[in-house]
């Protein structure tokens, strides 16, 4: 790596980490943090890593940020997508719903077969740009286009009531304290475990239509550590072979190379390798690092939850997975370049 002839300045790295702590912007993000990096000696794979653009590109950024500010790096302002479809649409819409399936539309789609409610939202804002409030839109454009939905029962654990009225009497001042504070970020952490093995979820037919998926027969699996940051709704997502407290250390380093200089607090459930001593001599070392357990059985308090929801939703569900690194690159890859407005007790990136 050539060494940087002029390093930022304590006024723009302050500048720069207010970006990645404040913007709603994931590409915004994502400027600021190859800046910073790169003026930090990160190595250029680890940069390529966390936010998707190459040697050339995290150059060509940070010199046009030293020449034009923040200018450099925010994005073009762009007008409100329109609220309402006209009849005209909504008949064209209902048409394409009934004629043709996602992939046959639009390359954006090229790996949808069935339509969803996610996909129908993502088609109508980028050909119309119309963006409904709620999902009841869509359900009625569905239900319009003579569709029902097919989707097998999902059953949650049960989960003490008083022990989660316990616990947020507990946590919600240390956690709302640390929202507050522009030196911390706040994030929800959670694994998940991706196979082989075809999920489904929720699609839409023609009255009379079933649907059929090709599953493996063989199961092969990998990890994802994700870390949701409650501040921004940006997404922090890391593929791993498996889930113990060697590598959940390594993973805590690696989130410590994105916010070397702010205090974090992450908020994770009660896993044996979240509590494991590498985890805690890792957490020791770095002493601006602070962890809550969610109480147990409660994953719904927890909003890492719906990104893996989203994730599945867009990019496993449904789908035949032959080459489960290839599935699990682009899972989180989906996840690392999107932004997820989920809340944390009462508080979201939004509020």
């Amino acid at each position: 790596m050539p060494k940087l002839q002029t390093k930022l300045d304590q006024n723009q790295t302050k500048e720069l980490g207010g970006i990645v702590n404040k913007s709603k912007s994931s590409n915004e993000i994502k400027r600021s943090q190859a800046i910073l990096m790169i003026d930090r000696a990160a190595d250029i794979e680890s940069i390529t890593f966390f936010t998707g653009y190459h040697r050339r590109q995290i150059y060509t950024l940070r010199q046009k940020y030293l020449a034009k500010g923040t200018k450099a790096i925010t994005d073009r302002k762009k007008g409100k997508p329109k609220e309402l479809l006209t009849k005209k649409q909504l008949k064209e819409i209902i048409k394409i719903i009934k004629d043709k399936r996602p992939k046959d539309i639009d390359t954006y789609f090229r790996d949808d077969e069935f339509w969803t409610t996610s996909i129908l939202g993502s088609f109508i804002n980028r050909h119309y740009k119309v963006k409904f409030k709620s999902k009841t839109s869509y359900y009625i454009i569905f239900k319009e286009a003579r569709f029902t939905f097919h989707k097998p029962g999902r059953v949650y654990e049960k989960h003490n009531e008083e022990e989660v009225a316990k616990w947020k009497k507990e946590n919600e001042p240390k956690i709302f304290e640390a929202l507050d504070d522009n030196k911390t970020i706040v994030l929800a952490e959670d694994e998940m475990i991706l196979s082989t093995q075809t999920t489904f979820q929720k699609i839409w037919l023609p009255q009379g239509e079933y649907p059929r998926v090709e599953i493996s027969n063989t199961r092969k699996n990998r990890s994802v550590y994700g870390f949701l940051n409650i501040n921004t709704g940006k997404e922090h997502a890391f593929k791993t072979e498996r889930q113990n407290m060697f590598i959940t250390a390594d993973i805590l380093k690696k989130i410590r190379l994105i916010y070397p200089n702010q205090k974090l607090l992450i908020v994770w459930d009660g896993a044996g390798w979240h509590r494991g001593s590498e985890v805690q001599k890792q957490i020791k070392r770095d002493k601006r690092t602070k962890t809550i357990h969610f109480p147990r059985y409660a994953p719904e308090l927890n909003p890492q939850e719906y990104v893996w929801k989203s994730g599945r939703d867009h990019c496993t569900h449904n789908t035949f997975i032959e080459n489960i690194d290839t599935a699990t690159d682009e899972f989180v890859v989906f996840l690392n370049r999107n932004i997820f407005q989920y809340k944390l007790i009462d508080f979201s990136a939004d509020s």
